[in-house]
């Protein structure tokens, strides 16, 4: 790591650089209001950014449905709202992240380590209205994007400022409720922001869910994007009842309902504190960009997926508690140069993070008491990464981007089970490539090459006995590789329709997950996963906008084993379809489609889901000039589907012995929501 890092330090800085301006051989940028996806403006087919103009005029049922703004992204919930969603893209079930990073201004998302599940990544603590653009990476194609990047990365950008303040109070059924207030204004020589956000819900459950959420955020900042700061502090709370998945053999044997549970005392509350500061500045050379963040959080859990298995007496369910305190940066100089006729952009980062968990645990509990703990241990996990980046304009229809990214990581844990306890060092390289050719009749054409990794939870890098059987095991990877590569191209040819194409495939050396409702690791094999995909933007005016986009994949593991080599839960087949309507003399709305496809469920393929299809719908009128009321309607046609399906073993009171089957979590069934939104 040492050398590796002294080596890239001594080419850059002997690099012999001339500051200048950097030229772009393109045709110029369009901007629509709703995407900033034109020619140029990215590295690969698969790379984009949608604007706050698109995100304030969709709905969304919970926070973390955001993300589906990202194409071919599909977020769904097996258990109460405060929990973090699940994600799929590329062929993954990403459970609740990982190999998928999310970060908002710089800060993570991704918590490693996590008491539930590794790159847990909850998006509740957000302010929807104050995202002012998404901007997404898919592949590991990028030097500055490390952990739990390889399937992509989604960056999402939070408003300095607003160009009106925002006050609205949303009903809906099963007591829905939410208040926004949210308000800009000058300060010295800054502007200060601040939004608070107050929510309640109980949900179609039997047991009402009882979501109590508030979050809030101030921002003071000063200058401009490329020349200033910002200091954000955020806070969240939320407390909830959870009905988590259901076995379907349960429901139609009559034991209770599609939205009933089999254990009503489940649920959780978590929070989160943030302060994070951001500094872009420029100078002879480029441009120095600075972030530094502090995050405490704490969440504590309980769930029950296996009813009475282990415990016919006491039943399964367990408390996943973890309090954590993370702090981090990212430093980063660009530098813009002429060598002879070439223009050439280079960029040095360094990227540093620190993750104190105190405790994490695992604890065996009966109607939310504990009976006994499972683990607990104190962790602590170090990371640092190094990355350097060249993009060279070689004529006006080639350009190159070249980067390399190197990682160090040490884990240290001290655990209740001695044998568990140690400290580990891993290091790894990853080399970045992208190629662009055009634009050449309004179209670009893309070929991309990278390595990339994730990091497996710290606790199975050091354990050596399962923490329910104490059996023997064998401490896992901390680092694993992944590769990818993607073709593609971006058009423009047809007047106001982005379209972009990109066929592409990932390897994954090793698909180890860190079961947090077990306490130890779930080893899997490699796997390989390929697919396309197909993404429509049509701005037909200035007021009416239609999206389409198709993704198709395969996943599959590589090494051959009788039981089978599909990946279960893997997401075959992605497509949604939408229609905007954006101030339309006083009308604006939206309706958008998703279907989210079969899915196996185990490995030979011989149980699979069924499809999942709903259908959004938002209507918006202007009362005045600055106020709208808006009718939101979620599974328009009241589609009984399912928001995940899963295959294990699970037992009820009345069974005798574990019975496989699916178990499932249901959408929600139609409901409806108003809002009144008044701007000041």
């Amino acid at each position: 790591m040492k050398r590796t890092v002294a080596c890239l330090c001594t080419w850059l800085l002997a690099y012999p650089f001339h500051a200048a301006a950097q030229t772009q051989a393109l045709e110029p940028v369009t901007v629509s209001g709703h995407y900033l996806n034109a020619l140029g403006t990215s590295d690969a087919a698969s790379q984009g950014s949608v604007t706050a103009t698109l995100i304030a005029n969709r709905p969304t049922e919970r926070t973390g449905e955001i993300l589906e703004f990202v194409p071919g992204l599909i977020v769904s919930q097996h258990s109460g709202d405060g929990k973090a969603n699940q994600y799929y893209l590329r062929g993954f079930n990403l459970d609740h992240g990982t190999d998928f990073a999310t970060s908002v201004d710089g800060v993570p998302v991704n918590l490693r380590t996590h008491a539930h599940g590794q790159g847990y990544s909850d998006l509740n603590f957000l302010i929807p209205e104050l995202v002012t653009r998404i901007d997404y990476k898919k592949g590991p194609y990028y030097a500055d994007e490390g952990d739990f990047a390889s399937a992509g990365a989604a960056h999402l950008r939070l408003a300095d400022t607003l160009p009106l303040g925002i006050a609205s109070l949303t009903l809906g059924a099963d007591q829905y409720a939410r208040t926004l207030l949210a308000q800009s204004m000058a300060l010295g020589d800054g502007r200060l922001l601040y939004g608070l956000d107050l929510s309640h819900n109980n949900g179609p459950w039997d047991y009402p869910e009882n979501f109590r959420k508030a979050s809030g955020m101030v921002r003071y900042s000063g200058g401009s994007q490329e020349d200033g700061f910002n200091l954000t502090a955020m806070a969240y709370h939320a407390r909830w009842n959870a009905t988590d998945q259901i076995p379907a053999r349960a429901v139609s044997d009559g034991l209770v309902g599609r939205f009933g549970a089999i254990d009503p005392t489940d649920g959780g509350e978590s929070s989160r504190y943030s302060l994070s500061f951001t500094q872009r500045q420029p100078n002879a050379a480029g441009q120095l960009a600075f972030n530094a963040y502090a995050v405490r959080s704490s969440l504590d859990l309980f769930s029950n997926f296996t009813y009475y298995m282990d415990d016919p007496v006491n039943g399964d369910q367990f408390h996943q508690r973890e309090r954590r305190d993370m702090a981090g940066f990212a430093l980063s100089q660009t530098w813009h140069s002429r060598v002879g006729t070439l223009d050439m952009v280079n960029k040095l980062g360094l990227q540093g993070r620190h993750d104190l968990l105190s405790p994490v645990g695992l604890y065996q509990t009966t109607a939310q008491v504990q009976r006994m703990t499972v683990r607990e241990d104190q962790v602590k996990e170090n990371s640092l990464g190094l990355y350097v980046e060249n993009a060279t304009q070689w004529s006006d229809t080639f350009r190159t981007v070249a980067g390399l990214r190197t990682d160090h990581y040490t884990f240290d844990v001290n655990s209740t089970i001695a044998a568990n306890s140690g400290s580990v060092a891993s290091g790894i390289t990853s080399p970045k490539l992208s190629l662009v050719l055009g634009p050449w009749a309004h179209t670009e054409y893309f070929l991309n090459y990278g390595q990339g990794f994730h990091s497996n939870d710290a606790r199975g890098t050091t354990e050596t006995i399962t923490p329910k059987e104490g059996l023997p095991t064998t401490p896992v990877t901390p680092l694993v590789k992944t590769r990818g590569a993607e073709i593609g191209l971006r058009t423009e040819i047809i007047p106001g329709l982005q379209t972009s194409l990109a066929i592409w495939q990932l390897e994954l050396d090793s698909e180890l997950v860190f079961s947090g409702d077990a306490g130890d690791t779930s080893p899997t094999r490699p796997s390989r996963r390929h697919g396309i995909e197909w993404n429509n933007h049509y701005q037909v005016n200035n007021w009416l906008l239609i999206d389409a986009d198709f993704a198709i994949s395969q996943s599959r593991y590589t090494q051959d084993d009788p039981v089978g080599n599909y990946v279960p839960g893997s997401i075959e087949q992605v497509a949604s379809f939408g229609v905007s309507v954006v101030d339309y003399k006083k009308w604006l709305g939206s309706l958008q489609w998703r279907y989210f496809g079969p899915r196996p469920l185990i490995e030979d393929n011989s149980v699979r889901t069924a499809a999942t299809s709903l259908v959004n719908l938002r209507i918006g009128y202007k009362l005045a000039p600055r106020t709208r009321v808006m009718l939101d309607i979620f599974n328009l046609f009241n589609r009984e589907a399912s928001d995940i399906d899963y295959f294990y073993a699970s037992q009820l009171r009345s069974e005798g012995s574990p019975v496989d089957g699916i178990t499932f979590h249901p959408a929600e069934p139609r409901s409806l929501r108003v809002a009144l939104v008044h701007h000041f």
